[in-house]
């Protein structure tokens, strides 16, 4: 079983984690997510101060397989983006939910935050696209 944080992390249906911290929140893909993709080799993260807006395209990450967007779950001013996934993808698929983060937002709106999927629907909608 993992140490993670499990209660105040929230779910996207496209597949992105977002874990709040006062007005921070920290983003990244779900486990699900990088299975998915598979090996990672490229990831490409938004830069600082950036704007977003929730559902915006913020970053990529790209596999052998393909490349995919990730987007802003929820809007604000990007201030941190982790680099180390950017010199080592793999980081990605090794922990996902844990190191393998990908960019930081200073919110505007923290109660958009709730209205994510919590672990439970996450749960559900991922048994709804194995059905």
């Amino acid at each position: 079983m993992s140490d993670k944080p499990t209660a105040e992390t929230r779910y996207t249906s496209e597949h992105e984690w977002v874990r709040l911290d006062g007005d921070i929140a920290t983003i990244g893909i779900t486990d699900h997510a990088q299975q998915a993709l598979g090996d990672l080799v490229f990831v490409e993260l938004p830069e600082l101060d950036r704007e977003v807006e929730a559902g915006e395209a913020a970053a990529v990450v790209e596999s052998v397989k393909a490349a995919s967007d990730v987007y802003a779950p929820l809007a604000g001013k990007v201030v941190e983006a982790n680099q180390a996934v950017v010199d080592d993808p793999a980081l990605v698929n090794g922990d996902p939910e844990g190191e393998g983060w990908l960019f930081r937002l200073e919110l505007e709106d923290t109660a958009a935050f709730d209205a994510l999927l919590d672990a439970a629907a996450y749960a559900e909608l991922l048994a709804g696209e194995q059905a």
